[in-house]
């Protein structure tokens, strides 16, 4: 599926598709005279490699050349200052309960007026790898800034001859109904009082950054904001917004197929937040057992119709604290993010990662980094993998019931961090619940929970709650983890139900069998699905209902804690 970009002066006007008023200020500002064209790869790596600040390491991109590089590429560095990840705070979405477009317009209209004394670069991606489903997206941004659009043409696809035939070759998404994706950013952005300009619209309450979202009609803001991640995520926003308005379920995870001895096939989604183990689950090997292959490990969709799956990413924005410098992995990185730099024994420039410098540090790796990577997987999609850490959930269960299946999804949980501070009467056990590990939905949360409910109800999907936390004060390793996932796979694991609960079934994993004649145990399941419960609740009355699930939502979790009772 292709998005449009130009349009027969027939179908140029207000209230025709591509003609709304944030988009109109956003759009324009790429067709001034102080814009230049960035079209390769190339232009944009010596661009990125002369910027100011810029370490140009020692390190060699492999293979770049396979890619749009000259072959004696190095791998760049480029550290953000203090900020090194996203603020989620700064978000506002156009739709949501309290979103003042009008004034938020304005804010946008002056940073694009204050634009016009810098030179401004507009480089060109596709976001989605098949001719199924591939969109094209635009990004604004001021001169100094070259390693983030360097980094967001790497990190999506650049527009490479082979690519550019698939884009024409591919279908209109939306029936010609949806435009290209338009972003403006300015990192350099700096809040300053004018006539007709309030900053009350903002939610940042310093009020010194916006990442602004219209993701109807495909545009988006980014005001005050250098880390990278918030333009990976926020092209990924809208990407997501497109894929759920055309029948797809947008997908903040991972997913591989694998190929069983028996010549069957089985294909795999993994959901969970950042640290659940979700990346390393999707590139296991298990040991050479099996034939797998990599669709990605952060960003991907699901046709509900078909099953089948596709990658919207060809690269990966991968934490550095894991490789140590040296490490084999690093083979890979194309560029580097917010770490540190010194010279190895015979003089040349070299990261240092592991996060000595500072927290989160990150890189790009390339594609090639996954020897079996692949763009779309045409079988359908056989089990969805919900990951959590609730220390009261066993390290595996599964759902029976659609909506059971999709609520828990929808209640996605993690415990809180020991680092975190908490306020008075705070109970340190509560569950932090992201719905469907995706905080960067732009969307009402229903869209999603039937998009999930459809796969598990119509196209038979099973769905597993998998635990790498700890169960009970007992560490789930990650070969439990992997010998699960195995016995799954190879049509092995023996389910039965799990105490009082008709909707949930338990496999008896060696070391991890809960006792449910346990008092204290139960008292802490129950609540942590009372947490479930509690959170549902306030889906249906926070932001005016926005994110309000259907009633069966509700009855599937009540049921369980019935059942517990």
């Amino acid at each position: 599926m292709s998005t449009k970009a130009n349009y027969p002066i027939s179908e140029i006007g207000k209230g025709k598709v591509g003609f709304s008023k944030t988009r109109s200020i956003i759009e324009s500002a790429f067709y001034g005279n102080n814009v230049v064209e960035v079209t390769t790869l190339k232009q944009a790596y010596e661009l990125a490699k002369n910027s100011p600040g810029t370490v140009v390491t020692d390190m060699p991109v492999y293979r770049g050349e396979e890619f749009g590089l000259d072959k004696d590429a190095k791998v760049l560095l480029f550290n953000d200052g203090a900020i090194t990840g996203r603020y989620a705070t700064a978000r506002r979405i156009a739709g949501e309960p309290g979103v003042d477009c009008e004034a938020l317009d304005k804010v946008v209209m002056d940073a694009v007026y204050e634009s016009r004394w810098k030179k401004m670069y507009h480089a060109t991606v596709y976001v989605g790898l098949d001719p199924e489903f591939m969109v094209k997206a635009h990004l604004l941004i001021p001169e100094g800034e070259e390693n983030i659009m360097y980094s967001w043409m790497l990190n999506f696809q650049y527009m490479s001859e082979y690519y550019n035939v698939m884009y024409k070759n591919s279908k209109p998404v939306g029936d010609g109904k949806e435009a290209d994706i338009y972003i403006f950013s300015d990192p350099q952005w700096v809040p300053q009082e004018r006539p007709g300009v309030s900053f009350d619209c903002l939610s940042d309450p310093a009020k010194k950054s916006l990442c602004y979202f219209n993701t109807e009609t495909n545009c988006a803001c980014i005001l005050g904001m250098r880390y990278f991640g918030e333009h990976k995520k926020g092209t990924l926003t809208m990407a997501w917004a497109i894929a759920n308005r055309n029948g797809y379920a947008s997908c903040h995870g991972g997913q591989k197929e694998y190929l069983l001895p028996d010549g069957s096939k089985y294909v795999a989604s993994v959901y969970g937040l950042s640290g659940s183990g979700k990346s390393t689950l999707t590139h296991a090997k298990h040991g050479g057992k099996y034939e797998i292959k990599v669709l990605h490990d952060d960003a991907f969709i699901i046709n509900t119709e078909t099953c089948a799956s596709i990658a919207l990413e060809p690269t990966y924005f991968d934490k550095t604290a894991d490789y140590p410098t040296g490490c084999p992995d690093n083979t890979y990185l194309l560029t580097a993010q917010n770490c540190a730099a010194t010279r190895d024994e015979d003089g040349k420039i070299q990261l240092v990662t592991e996060d000595i410098r500072n927290g989160n540090g990150r890189a790009i790796k390339s594609k090639l980094w996954s020897p079996n990577r692949v763009d779309k997987i045409d079988e359908p999609v056989n089990a969805i993998f919900w990951i959590m850490k609730d220390p009261t959930i066993p390290p595996v269960v599964k759902l029976k019931g659609a909506s059971l299946a999709s609520v828990m999804g929808a209640t996605l949980a993690t415990k809180r961090s020991s680092a975190e501070r908490l306020a008075p009467g705070v109970d340190p056990n509560k569950l932090v619940v992201v719905p469907y590990a995706n905080p960067f939905r732009t969307y009402p949360l229903a869209n999603d929970y039937e998009k999930f409910k459809k796969l598990v109800e119509e196209k038979n999907v099973d769905c597993y709650i998998v635990n790498t936390g700890d169960f009970m004060g007992k560490k789930v390793k990650p070969a439990d983890t992997l010998g699960i996932l195995e016995a799954i796979v190879e049509k092995r694991a023996e389910f039965h139900q799990w105490g009082p609960m008709t909707d949930i079934e338990i496999m008896d994993w060696e070391g991890f069998v809960p006792d449910m004649n346990d008092p204290e145990y139960l008292t802490q399941l129950k609540a942590r699905m009372q947490d479930r419960l509690d959170e549902i609740t306030a889906f249906g009355t926070e932001k005016g209902g926005y994110d309000k699930l259907p009633d069966d939502a509700i009855d599937a979790i009540k049921r369980v804690i019935d059942q517990l009772a």
